[in-house]
């Protein structure tokens, strides 16, 4: 069956983004490691309720994770606000005084390492740069989408324009099995029952055809033999006159020009085919025995009539079914829905431009934090004097911890506002890894989807239920799909036997019985067939006395065996350019080449072309020698074969051709058998092959919906939500940092003189601080 290739490949590589999405599919595993549900069949109430259940029980992971990250929106701000208010009384580190510790180089250098690890390695590369890369995949996948839409309504027209053409195909395919059937009922059988012998015809054929070849030849040899010995004779004078010349008086040109002389009797034809006599009154009589077509004595059986109303029938069926109708339908459906993507594809391109735009801006509030972080460890550590007292303390080293706290202040400001984000992209686009694109990877969401009364409480098969109105049909969204996927027919996958039946008319036994019924009944009167009459077999006698055998082959085959020439003319002008080159240079030599030439040009345009028509001439003569050896016997075995079939024909000719037509029906039965499978098995397997619907599904779900959105929405959370959790201990490190690298209002002071070196210090006020900055 004629089939069409498609364009779509419904695969997707994501490239190297690909390892982040693999990443985030094992913490979603993490989140929600609980299989899919199954769905069971049970009454519709039970179901609602076990689904609700299972549902609960299925998302306690996402509850639990989004519950966390409510209680982050809430508490990280509140935080913050208590943070800032208890630093304005003092506490919390907003006393801007540093008690002076042995190990403070080792606190400083431990809090600015743990802040540039946790806080900035790890959120640059797991955070900012993951969310980046995925809001950048999604950009770039919504661009290059119109091509793969195109590419499958594309495919989707092709499927609908090619099915009707399919059918058609199938339609025509049984002309040549009834042909096949007619040409072997026609020449087989009759031709056993009656002309097994009958073989002397082709042997006239062939003796007309070899008579013929031997009066084409003869005539064409005669013509030619004429014409080379004029061209033979001229050229002997002119070589005659050439040697005449007084430059073969020379003592060096005498001996070579009287060989050349000598030589000249050679050039002259050998076979002479003037004298052979013709064939024409042969070849006479053997055409007017041809003239009796015996084949025409063979008559049909009327089976014919019977093979014609079976493709009347199935023509007739094929008619009846709406195929192009329901192609014309669906086709204005598919020019519309094309219509509608082409004309709104640029707006879901400006709306996914809005949405690059708003994740970048997410992506900017991460990356500030982490600016004025990496200007607060650069300036901290480049300005940091260990000999410096904290109230002495240089401007670059004041300046590094006053980014710290700005990092800590716009913290606290954003975090709510990214986890909000975080929570909503998580659930949604959790919940579309686990619902949809894992169970519609492994199948377990067209179980759910094909779960009895889930859909409507009334039918146990949706599917069935929709399309033949009939929900007790097993007709299944899994069993659809994995048959489209494997590209067999409409009609297998959607059980279409149950709108139309295709094995009903291609039911060949019903047909069976009719023909059988004809031939029993066929009632065949050859009483008035005369296969050879008298003036038939007087033509055969005639052919056997044709004279053929009269002809005389001998004197054929004598010429033939000649040469056209006495000598082989390219050997005569090889020697006479070779003698021509033993002369001294001049005219002589000139002139004695050229001939040599002219004489293989005589040979090639002459003796070549005689030649051939010799050995044409040899095959006929020898065939008909051969034929007139044997040609009495043939023609009284055939006069006797022709008056044993008129006998039979006379007697039971009619009985005769009934037998061989029922032992010819099985033959006849089969090929249509065959012609029935190979139908039955196209329409189940080629014919409206529907691989481009499942296609369809693989782009909408697998590919848009998983590998485009699902994967970079998810990839993108996972990305902003580490940024959002490693605020947290950020904030600790900058606070506990900053206090190593601002300039302090007052310091611990030792007073060496009143107490030695015990340790006891007094607090000496240097300015006024302001804890609101601290």
């Amino acid at each position: 069956v004629p089939a069409k290739t498609y364009d779509t490949g419904a695969y997707h590589e994501p490239g190297a983004i690909g390892i982040l999405f693999k990443i985030v599919h094992a913490f979603l595993y993490l989140v929600q490691p609980n299989s899919f549900p199954q769905g069971k069949q049970t009454n519709y109430f039970c179901l609602k309720y076990r689904f609700v259940i299972d549902a609960i029980y299925y998302e306690i992971g996402f509850i639990v994770s989004a519950t966390l990250g409510l209680l982050f929106i809430l508490l990280l701000p509140l935080v913050g606000l208590c943070f800032c208010m208890c630093r304005c009384c003092d506490n919390c580190g907003g006393e801007m005084h540093q008690r002076q510790k042995k190990n403070a180089d080792c606190q400083r250098s431990c809090f600015a390492t743990f802040l540039f690890v946790a806080s900035l390695i790890i959120r640059q590369v797991v955070g900012v740069l993951c969310a980046y890369a995925a809001n950048q995949h999604l950009t770039n996948q919504v661009r290059g989408a119109k091509k793969l839409v195109n590419s499958n309504f594309k495919d989707l027209k092709i499927f609908l324009n090619d099915t009707p053409a399919q059918i058609d195909y199938l339609v025509s395919q049984y002309n040549t099995t009834k042909d096949k059937a007619l040409s072997d009922l026609n020449s087989c059988f009759l031709t056993k029952a009656f002309f097994k012998k009958f073989h002397i015809f082709a042997a006239i054929r062939e003796t007309k055809e070899a008579l013929e070849n031997v009066s084409v030849s003869v005539e064409v040899l005669q013509e030619g033999t004429e014409r080379l010995h004029a061209n033979l004779t001229d050229v002997k004078m002119h070589l005659s006159n050439t040697l005449s010349d007084s430059a073969c008086n020379a003592a060096q040109a005498a001996s070579t020009c009287n060989i050349i002389r000598n030589s000249l009797s050679q050039l002259n034809i050998n076979a002479n085919f003037s004298g052979l006599p013709g064939v024409n009154s042969q070849l006479a009589k053997v055409n007017d025995v041809l003239k009796i077509d015996l084949s025409s004595l063979v008559q049909k059986v009327y089976i014919k009539s019977v093979l014609e109303s079976i493709g009347s029938n199935i023509t007739t069926f094929t008619k009846t079914l709406p195929v192009e109708k329901i192609v014309a339908d669906l086709m204005g459906y598919l020019i519309q829905s094309e219509t509608y993507v082409q004309d709104y594809f640029p707006i879901v391109e400006q709306y996914d431009f809005y949405r690059w735009l708003g994740c970048l801006i997410l992506c900017c509030m991460v990356v500030l934090i982490l600016v004025f972080y990496y200007l607060g460890l650069l300036c901290g550590t480049c300005g940091y004097d260990k000999h410096a007292s904290p109230t002495t303390r240089g401007c670059i080293s004041n300046t590094g911890g006053n980014f710290l706290m700005a990092g800590v202040g716009f913290s606290f400001l954003f975090s709510w506002v990214l986890m909000i984000v975080v929570v909503l992209t998580f659930v949604t686009g959790g919940n579309v890894e686990k619902l949809v694109c894992e169970p519609f990877e492994d199948k377990n969401l067209f179980k759910i989807l094909d779960t009895p009364y889930l859909l409507n409480q009334h039918w146990k098969n949706y599917l069935a239920g929709m399309i033949f109105k009939n929900p007790n049909v097993n007709l299944t969204f899994e069993k659809v799909y994995s048959d489209c996927k494997e590209n067999k027919g409409i009609y297998t996958s959607l059980h279409l036997e149950h709108l139309f039946n295709i094995n009903e008319l291609l039911n060949i036994s019903m047909y069976t019985e009719d023909v059988a019924l004809r031939i029993e009944h066929i009632q065949i009167n050859l009483s008035k067939i005369i296969l050879l009459d008298e003036i038939g077999k007087e033509n055969l006698l005639n052919f056997s006395s044709s004279g053929i055998d009269g002809i005389d082959f001998s004197a054929y085959l004598t010429e033939i065996n000649k040469s056209v020439t006495k000598v082989d003319l390219l050997s005569f002008a090889n020697d006479l350019e070779a003698r021509a080159d033993q002369l001294p240079k001049g005219a002589l030599e000139n002139a004695l080449k050229g001939h040599a030439n002219n004489i293989r040009m005589i040979h090639n345009q002459q003796v070549v072309p005689l030649e051939q028509a010799m050995s044409t001439l040899n095959q006929s003569i020898r065939l008909l020698k051969r034929t007139s050896s044997e040609l009495m016997v043939k023609v009284k075995n055939v006069i006797s074969a022709v008056n044993a079939a008129q006998n039979l024909i006379n007697n039971n000719a009619s009985q005769v051709i009934v037998q061989e037509t029922k032992k010819y029906m099985d033959t006849i039965i089969g090929y249509f058998e065959q012609y029935t499978e190979w139908v039955k098995e196209s329409i189940a397997m080629e014919v409206a092959a529907c691989k481009p619907i499942a296609n369809v599904i693989d782009t909408a779900v697998d590919i848009f919906l998983c590998s485009y959105i699902a994967d970079s929405v998810n990839t993108f959370w996972f990305g902003l939500g580490g940024s959002s959790m490693f605020l947290i201990p950020a904030i600790i490190f900058a606070v506990k940092l900053s206090k190593y690298y601002r300039r302090m209002d007052t310091e611990d002071v030792y007073d060496d003189t009143e107490n030695g070196n015990n340790g006891y210090h007094k607090e000496h006020l240097y300015g006024i601080h302001n804890p609101v900055f601290t």
